[in-house]
């Protein structure tokens, strides 16, 4: 019993942010913080305060202070009460436990609002009061209104203190599932990296001239940016947008689209890179899914407010239909203005977009909406492993229809970084998409996860395609810390933004994106090389590697996670093992033949040298007879 409980107090909370699945997999503790911290309903100060945590196993129990913990944290020694505890209270865990946390109310209550309004919201609950099951709703509640009264930091110490009743009872069986679900979890993450960087690595590059023209470093072209907004009456929207373009352009137009609650400058390096070698880009921003409208949501006493607040159904509808009417307005601008004539080339358009924006780029290459598929599936969200990108697209099912084609044939290439897709297009619609596309993926994306949100759907796409692995990488990679709107660190289901070391990866965005696009015109051989394996690992960094392929790794097409049918299903804890079983025996079997490899090589360039052995002549020579004796 003493051994796991550690389970749910050693929760890291070293990151200011909230992140559903961050928290959600690290066990009860942060579901409870995490609930708290998104609720804004306010009701009377609680009469009593929890001062223990009680860890119920069967009939056996075990109470552990507060008070003790928090000495703990506060000097580093061991109080007497937990000396049994002494080989559990590790550094990480004093840190969690005097960390402090950042807490914002205002935009905690909408979160839990819509979560609770969801099945798997409710589920959510269930889960909560199996593990702790003197935890109702309303203690949560009780517990955030004390917290938004607290003048001094807040800590988890403190945090557990708000909570309306004297001790915390945990059902430690319940947690040691739970608990091995989520380390299940995040083991098949880690060995999914390492089959990725193992299977997809080639022979090491070679520096040198990389083309004819070297797409990574800065172009010649001097940038000009201007800054417009249009008004679509139609729709009564007004969509902002910013234009990269020089005098010196051709080639095909670059359209930009962000993802959900970020801004038209989240790709500002990119686009001023691509600009500086001659490209026009215009880069959208999606006035109902921008961190503007995040930050003004509408209070739920709001009669007009939608049933979704944070992320409208419509727009599903609507960020498609916002670049096909950029694109329509761009044709009259490259008619009628003057400065900007005939540098809008709207009949070969390469759309760039991530996450929200990667689906917005996938709809209008001709992947089909279609949610029919995704009506179950949101019924089952299993609160325990449900990402952030299964809230979101479980949000389109407000939308008064199930399916619809959104394909702008002026789109004629993609680029989706860290794309939401899930079951937004059913089972068929992104074999719709036969335009060539070039698709990032994370393997340490919290928010829309590696295998179903993007190596699924690589796997389906029916033109020519390629794939960027960023090893270890988040959803906010690609990111630029330097134009990143500061109001993205108040969402809390965002992973921590990218810092300084993403600067190699960001260099090779722009390169092979760079690339990608030129294949469009009659340079494209000048470009060829950049999309090759051999350089995406001349950008790799011990810590983070990257890997370019335009197929998954054989060894991968039978894993079960990449199973059509396995997508549509919760994971469970009896689903986890076969799933990483199967990985786990292909790291085994590229180390086998990596030491085959080096055995025969070794063999080839240093064969074994013959040794003679030279023993002593009475061993040839025949026995010595006696006097008298005759030979046998």
């Amino acid at each position: 019993m003493t051994s796991s409980l550690p389970l749910f107090l050693s929760v890291p909370v070293t990151n200011p942010l909230f992140s559903c699945r961050r928290f959600l997999r690290s066990g009860l503790l942060a579901v409870l913080i995490g609930a708290a911290a998104m609720t804004g309903a306010v009701w009377g100060s609680p009469a009593k305060a929890a001062e223990t945590i009680t860890v119920r196993f069967g009939s056996l129990s075990q109470t552990v202070a507060l008070s003790d913990l928090e000495a703990f944290a506060l000097t580093g020694e061991v109080p007497k009460s937990l000396k049994l505890y002494r080989s559990l209270l590790s550094p990480s865990l004093r840190q969690a436990l005097e960390g402090t946390i950042e807490f914002e109310p205002e935009m905690g209550h909408i979160i839990l609002d819509e979560l609770l309004n969801t099945p798997g919201g409710t589920q959510l609950l269930e889960t909560l009061q199996a593990v702790a099951p003197n935890v109702s709703p309303r203690d949560l509640r009780v517990m955030l209104n004390e917290m938004s009264r607290q003048e001094n930091q807040l800590t988890l110490i403190s945090i557990l203190r708000a909570l309306p009743q004297d001790t915390l009872d945990v059902n430690l069986g319940t947690l040691a599932l739970l608990a091995s679900q989520f380390r299940l979890a995040r083991m098949e993450s880690e060995a999914l990296s390492r089959v990725l960087e193992r299977e997809l690595e080639v022979k090491a590059p070679s520096l040198g001239a990389i083309n004819a023209k070297d797409p990574f470093s800065p172009g010649t072209s001097s940038v000009e940016r201007w800054e417009l907004v249009l008004r679509d009456r139609a729709r009564e929207r007004s969509i902002p947008i910013d234009i990269y373009w020089s005098r010196e352009t051709h080639g095909p137009l670059v359209v930009l689209s962000h993802g959900f609650g970020a801004d038209r400058r989240f790709f500002a390096y990119l686009a001023q890179h691509l600009a500086s070698h001659g490209l026009t880009v215009v880069s959208v921003e999606h006035p109902g899914s921008n961190v503007a409208s995040l930050m003004s949501l509408p209070s739920q006493t709001d009669e007009a407010a939608p049933a979704n607040r944070i992320l409208p159904a419509t727009e599903f509808l609507d960020r498609p239909r916002d670049i096909s009417f950029v694109l329509d307005r761009m044709e009259r601008l490259n008619y009628y203005s003057y400065s900007l004539r005939d540098r809008l080339n709207t009949e070969q358009v390469t759309l760039i977009g991530h996450s929200l924006g990667g689906y917005t780029a996938l709809a209008l290459a001709g992947a089909k909406l279609d949610l029919r598929p995704l009506a179950s599936f949101c019924q089952q969200l299993s609160p325990v492993n449900f990402s952030p990108a299964d809230w979101l697209q479980c949000a389109a099912l407000d939308l008064p229809v199930n399916r619809a084609n959104l394909k702008d044939n002026r789109v004629s290439q993609v680029i989706v970084m860290n794309p939401l897709t899930g079951l937004l297009f059913g089972d068929q619609g992104l074999r719709q998409v036969k335009i060539p596309t070039l698709m990032f993926a994370s393997t340490h994306d919290g928010v829309t996860p590696v295998a179903e949100q993007q190596l699924n759907p690589f796997r389906q796409l029916a033109g020519q395609k390629y794939l960027v692995t960023m090893i270890g990488g988040s959803h906010l990679s690609v990111g630029d810390p330097d134009n990143l709107n500061s109001e993205l660190a108040r969402i809390p289901f965002m992973p921590a933004l990218p810092d300084q070391s993403t600067g190699r990866l960001r260099s090779f965005v722009q390169g092979v994106s760079l690339s990608f696009i030129m294949q469009q015109t009659p340079e494209a051989e000048a470009y060829r090389n950049a999309l090759t394996p051999s350089y995406a690992q001349l950008y790799s960094t011990a810590k983070l590697p990257l890997r370019l392929t335009q197929e998954l790794p054989d060894s991968l097409t039978t894993w079960p996670r990449l199973r059509a049918d396995a997508l549509h299903h919760q994971e469970k804890l009896s689903t986890y093992f076969p799933s990483l079983l199967h990985l786990e025996a292909i790291a085994i079997q590229d180390q086998v033949q990596a030491l085959q490899r080096q055995m025969v090589a070794y063999l080839r360039t240093s064969p074994p040298s013959l040794t003679a052995v030279y023993l002593p002549r009475y061993l040839f020579r025949p026995p010595i007879q006696a006097k008298g004796s005759s030979p046998n």
